[in-house]
């Protein structure tokens, strides 16, 4: 089923020292495109390279964030009269 998608870019601002060992660290990302109360999302800071191995975010590091949807999740915009 093909699904709706968007993506913006953002940066990452900085990244968030975990306080209890059992807890990852959290990269800050800002996304310019956002509204301005919306503009920073934290997001843990563990991705996987092309490889499967396990990498972190650096602080101002460029990203993409892609974001997708069923099709049965979306409807057709209209114009507004």
């Amino acid at each position: 089923m093909k699904r709706a998608r968007t993506t913006k870019t953002g940066k990452v601002e900085k990244v968030i020292k975990a306080i209890v060992p059992t807890e990852k660290d959290k990269a800050e990302i800002h996304i310019p495109s956002a509204e301005p109360l919306y503009q920073e999302i934290r997001i843990d800071n563990e991705l996987k390279d092309s490889e499967g191995a396990t990498v972190e975010l650096k602080p101002g590091a460029d990203v993409d964030i892609h974001i997708e949807a069923d099709k049965a999740a979306t409807k057709k915009k209209t114009e507004d009269a």
